[in-house]
């Protein structure tokens, strides 16, 4: 090693260099050019700027669809609408104001709120102040069956009404109905109280559904008497807690009880609500038919007719198909044990028409359709068409009593009856009367365009509703508007 001239330092010489060499296996770089670990992501030099773009170039778009690849495509929820953008709660609900939810389908609407359903429910019912008829159980499952009956008769379906808890979706309970058009009125519409929800919102809806309907109908099931009062009990105690905006129950006992009409009462005790119970119910028709009758009366109170309430085919009687038929003697009986779904048509027998009976007496053929068509209605045990003047029997049909009672006595009350309308200065028009004796209904009036004519119907008061019966004959005047056969 070579001092000299070097201010005390030391150079390397060929000996070093050859001595470094046996730190080669544990150098920890090998010498030479040194790798550069950071190269991937070091910052890449500057693109060249872009050639500029001719004047007549097509402006450049950017790629969609199938150009990009959609990497959330795999995990992005499917839906059955799109996602819509509105401005605010009056645009979502623009066109439905007079609607409760939003239609999401054909047969479906969903409500989102933010509080107890029968709570949000209530306070839609206040706002919009819609008439509907509310369905409900006691002791039976029978309302959504009437409802999906009622539905398949009017060629309508069943939709669904599906409360959402907001900002989740959740579904907190799914309520059924059903909306049957009626000419020039809104539509009716039927809720059951057979909510899909729990124990307590379940409860909660159903009486949300029954204060606020314009009908309340309670499809009584085979129940004792002190089981039946203590199932009414929570009613009654509900509508005296309030509030209970309904005045109209109507109870429609499934089995024979005679404490159904007490209880009814009871029911109705000291609440300002008229509580009406009908008879025993054993058919879809037959509940429907009482169901229609007291809407009829809520809606318009002063007319007997039917117009408001929607024909459903498949509830209609079956129509009268003409046939021989021997002629049944008739025969004084009590109350029929129990009625067939499909009721044969009860025999028919027209007497002659009289030389002297009035020139519009009608032609038999007429008042035969007639008195079939009433001999087919629920109850009806006979009915006659009688001459007032002479008291003959023109066409009747039924089992009893016989037609020259019915005219005999049907005639002998339409001429009191007459006779106490002169005496008091009421008039001189033949009467019309309706009349409640201890197992029977007496039903009394004019045949339509029939000058000098009457009809006596009586009806099983076990199984008929006189106020029902007095609407389907009205409805059968319809018959007389055509014209008569040649």
């Amino acid at each position: 090693m070579n001092n000299s001239g070097d201010s005390g330092r030391t150079r390397p010489d060929a000996s070093d260099s050859e001595a470094g060499s046996e730190w080669a296996p544990t150098r920890a770089f090998p010498r030479g050019p040194a790798l550069d670990e950071w190269q991937p992501t070091r910052a890449q030099a500057p693109l060249p700027p872009p050639a500029a773009k001719p004047a007549d170039a097509p402006p450049m778009r950017p790629p969609t669809g199938a150009q990009l690849p959609d990497a959330w495509q795999e995990t992005r929820a499917q839906t059955a609408l799109a996602t819509q953008l509105l401005g605010d709660e009056s645009e979502y609900l623009s066109g439905e104001k007079d609607e409760i939810g939003r239609q999401i389908g054909n047969n479906e609407r969903e409500l989102f709120v933010s509080s107890d359903p029968a709570f949000a429910l209530q306070q839609q019912f206040e706002h919009l102040r819609p008439e509907f008829i509310a369905v409900h159980d006691v002791s039976t499952t029978s309302s959504r069956k009437l409802l999906i009956g009622i539905a398949a008769a009017s060629g309508r379906a069943v939709q669904k009404l599906v409360i959402r808890r907001q900002g989740y979706g959740t579904p907190l309970a799914t309520i059924e109905f059903v909306d049957l058009a009626v000419v020039g009125t809104r539509p009716v519409r039927l809720y059951s109280t057979e909510v899909d929800a729990d124990t307590a919102a379940r409860h909660a809806i159903a009486r949300t559904l029954l204060a606020h309907s314009r009908l309340g109908v309670l499809m009584i099931g085979d129940l004792p008497a002190h089981a039946l009062a203590a199932a009414l009990k929570p009613l009654h105690d509900e509508i005296l807690t309030g509030p209970w905006p309904n005045r109209q129950v109507l109870l429609l006992p499934l089995s024979s009880s005679s404490t159904i009409a007490t209880q009814g009462a009871e029911l109705g005790r000291g609440t300002g609500i008229a509580v009406r119970t009908t008879p025993q119910v054993t058919r879809p028709a037959d509940a429907w038919g009482f169901i229609t009758g007291s809407w009829s009366r809520l809606r318009d109170p002063s007319s007997a007719d039917t117009a408001h309430v929607p024909e459903l085919a498949g509830f209609a009687p079956q129509p009268y198909s003409a046939r021989r038929s021997p002629i049944i003697s008739a025969a004084p009986v009590s109350a029929p044990a129990a009625l067939d779904a499909h009721p044969a048509p009860l025999p028919v027998r027209s007497d002659a028409i009289v030389a002297d009976a009035p020139a519009d007496a009608g032609h038999p053929s007429q008042l035969d359709r007639y008195v079939r068509q009433i001999g087919e209605l629920s109850g009806v045990v006979g009915c006659c068409v009688f001459e007032t003047g002479s008291g003959r029997a023109i066409a009747y049909v039924g089992t009893g009593p016989t037609s020259g009672d019915l005219a005999t006595h049907g005639n002998e009350l339409l001429a009191a009856m007459t006779t106490t309308s002169r005496t008091l200065g009421f008039g001189h028009l033949l009467p019309e009367a309706a009349i409640t004796l201890g197992s029977h209904h007496l039903l009394l009036r004019a045949v339509p365009k029939h000058p000098g004519t009457a009809l006596h119907v009586v009806l099983d008061r076990a199984t008929s509703n006189l106020t029902l019966a007095r609407l389907q004959v009205q409805r059968l005047d319809a018959l007389f508007d055509e014209a008569h056969p040649a």
